[in-house]
């Protein structure tokens, strides 16, 4: 089932990004611990002039050159009011950019209700639209899949199947060859923007593989740094099934199959696990099949075009030889 995020602490926010979002603490440490519950970022210009009916007081609140400009006008007693107000909605924080320094009347009012107030060097659009990108990714969708995902060569793939099916013999074989494990039997998968999936693994079992047989085993250590990678997008699914007499296989690769994850269809394929298959070879030219589509180059229906122009020239080759009017070299020949 997806997670929902209700809500995250400026302190997590602020130790998560604050080397990304170059922030720095002026004030409110004591108040660390409120919620930034809405994904998204606030710049208060009409709450400023007293405005707050549709005052978004749940998300991150951004003064930049022409808020800070604006205060300047105001007396320190409005600011006062203004900020109070502010406080009283429960806003979570306020980022000061451009290294503003907070007004004394912002400051008294943070200092004494416990708000934390940031600054950053960062330029305004510049931190909005980052922090956009760091908040969107707390506040995504978020579910797991008991799954294999690893990135070859820039193609997400998750390996699905049952337990003990061989997906962890699978992608260390595709870590010999060269490519990436994303996260070893349980995937933690984030739906971003709402168009595209994040896989990722959870910080304890980071880079360890279980292999049937050996034990717990360092990828990183074993096969180089490059062998790891922290997060990569799901281009494809790819499912393990022991095969059985009945099984029934795709051999044209013209159906396109889909699996669902957090609403999102993603391409998907099943292969079948037997004696004397290199799934592992399989799985990759299935995710260099993938590529090629990424690319509009789709090998399946390039061959079906083909054929489909072959038999139609064939069939009009045919055509012509049968509506082919008589001629005197048809006519037979006869003694006079």
């Amino acid at each position: 089932m997806p997670k929902a995020i209700h809500g995250i602490t400026v302190a997590h926010f602020f130790q998560s990004y604050r080397e990304k979002l170059k922030m720095e603490l002026v004030t409110g440490e004591r108040g660390l611990h409120r919620l930034i519950r809405e994904g998204s970022i606030n710049r208060p210009s009409l709450a400023l002039t007293g405005f707050f009916r549709y005052f978004a007081n749940k998300r991150i609140q951004v003064l930049g050159a022409a808020e800070m400009t604006y205060l300047k006008t105001l007396t320190h007693e409005r600011q006062v009011e203004i900020f109070t107000e502010m406080v009283e909605r429960q806003v979570p924080c306020l980022v000061l950019t451009r290294n503003f320094n907070p007004t004394r009347p912002m400051l008294a009012i943070a200092h004494e209700k416990n708000l934390p107030v940031f600054k950053t060097s960062m330029i305004t659009m510049n931190w909005v639209n980052l922090g956009t990108l760091c908040i969107d990714n707390e506040f995504a969708p978020a579910t797991t899949e008991h799954a294999t995902t690893l990135d070859i060569r820039g193609i997400g793939v998750m390996l699905r199947g049952s337990s003990g099916v061989g997906k962890s013999e699978c992608a260390l074989a595709l870590i010999e060859r060269g490519h990436s494990l994303v996260a070893d039997d349980l995937t933690v998968i984030k739906l971003l923007d709402e168009r595209e999936l994040m896989a990722s693994s959870r910080p304890l079992n980071r880079g360890y593989m279980e292999c049937r047989g050996i034990g717990i085993i360092n990828v990183a250590e074993m096969f180089g740094v490059k062998s790891i990678r922290l997060e990569k997008r799901i281009d494809m699914v790819v499912s393990l099934h022991e095969w059985h007499p009945d099984a029934v296989e795709e051999r044209t690769g013209l159906e396109e199959n889909y699996y669902e994850i957090l609403g999102l269809r993603t391409p998907h394929i099943e292969l079948y696990v037997r004696p004397g298959r290199d799934m592992a070879r399989l799985v990759e030219v299935a995710a260099l099949t993938q590529a090629l589509k990424k690319m509009g180059h789709d090998p399946a229906k390039d061959f079906n075009d083909r054929l489909i122009a072959y038999m139609t020239q064939q069939s009009g080759q045919q055509s012509a030889v049968s509506i082919r009017p008589l001629s005197m070299d048809d006519t037979p020949l006869t003694k006079s």
